[in-house]
């Protein structure tokens, strides 16, 4: 499996087809994943709404959330089919949905199981599977519970792990709380992979600088960002040249912006509202005297029928250009 030192995590409601367009135009390295998809919505709902993407978005893996053996077979070959470069199980989400359903963190409880949903994916598709989980939920002691969960999926085939550096609480806490409340345990995860040196590990959770995403390098294998990327995409910009050694594709929000264009025409032209594809692009330019401004008139503009490309450039017109007066996050040079 290639090795992805960076990539963006699994938001519901957020990352999109369109989010992760928008992504791509910031580095042609980072993975991104799509929003997390039940077994059943693959195998009986509209697919080409929930799975399509545009080819641009290589490399993307899909997140499915399921419990069921052989419905998770069927879910990831009807993945492979569409084109994904991984197949990812959804070992972390807290909701109540979830948790009715049978999946996502309470499968923590269950590592036998989502060893088995692991071989089942593993055995008919070519594509890496992998598994995002948490360090535990509830009363797990957390060492106890991320290595059966590790040593379950490692059996089973799991080709690398990102562990979500927190535990989720079933009860008690909403979804919400469940990425704040709960403390960060990052040497858990380091002792995980230091542990299992032949496994891809990655960690998540909280992480919102290039010091931090330094320094857990030296740890593990891959780093996950969540909602800063999505916040402060810009972020992005620095994957390429400090983890790859290559130029950005673009080298600033405003060349981001001209690059996205021809991406929002073409979906403007097939009846999609402007909102639906700006909507990731608002934390755009943070730090910039105007963002604010460019903020505001998107979210009130963009709804308004007929908006298009003039809207989105009026907005930007906010912003100012002057990087000496800006508080923009640095372009790192390298990973030291």
């Amino acid at each position: 499996m290639t090795r992805h030192f960076l990539s963006v995590a699994p938001m519901m409601d957020w990352t999109d087809r369109h989010c992760r367009a928008f992504h791509r135009v910031l580095s042609r390295r980072a993975r991104l994943y799509t929003e997390m998809v039940t077994t059943g919505a693959v195998i009986h709902g509209p697919r080409e709404r929930l799975l399509g993407f545009d080819p641009s978005e290589h490399p993307v893996a899909v997140q499915l959330g399921g419990s069921s053996p052989d419905e998770l077979a069927q879910a990831a070959r009807i993945c492979a089919d569409f084109g994904y470069d991984e197949i990812n199980l959804n070992v972390g989400c807290p909701s109540d949905r979830v948790q009715n359903g049978r999946f996502g963190a309470c499968l923590m409880q269950e590592p036998a199981l989502v060893g088995a949903c692991v071989a089942a994916m593993k055995a008919v598709v070519s594509l890496p599977v992998t598994v995002k989980c948490r360090i535990g939920v509830d009363d797990q002691d957390p060492e106890e519970a991320l290595d059966r969960l590790t040593e379950s999926v490692v059996a089973a085939g799991c080709d690398a792990l990102t562990v979500h550096a927190r535990k989720a609480w079933l009860q008690g806490l909403s979804p919400k709380e469940n990425r704040d409340i709960p403390p960060l345990d990052y040497p858990r995860v380091y002792r995980l992979k230091a542990a299992r040196p032949d496994l891809p590990v990655a960690v998540n959770g909280g992480i919102g600088t290039w010091d931090e995403i330094r320094r857990h390098l030296t740890h593990v294998d891959g780093v996950m960002l969540g909602r800063v990327a999505y916040h402060e995409p810009e972020i992005l910009l620095g994957v390429d040249r400090a983890l790859h050694g290559e130029e950005p594709p673009v080298a600033d929000g405003f060349e981001a912006v001209e690059a996205y264009e021809p991406y929002i025409a073409s979906h403007l032209d097939r009846g999609e509202r402007l909102s639906s594809i700006t909507r990731h692009m608002l934390g755009l330019f943070a730090g910039r005297p105007g963002a604010r401004a460019y903020r505001r008139h998107l979210a009130t503009e963009a709804v308004k029928p007929g908006a298009g490309l003039a809207t989105l450039r009026e907005a930007v017109a906010h912003v100012s250009r002057d990087v000496s007066r800006t508080a923009q996050p640095q372009v790192p040079a390298d990973a030291a």
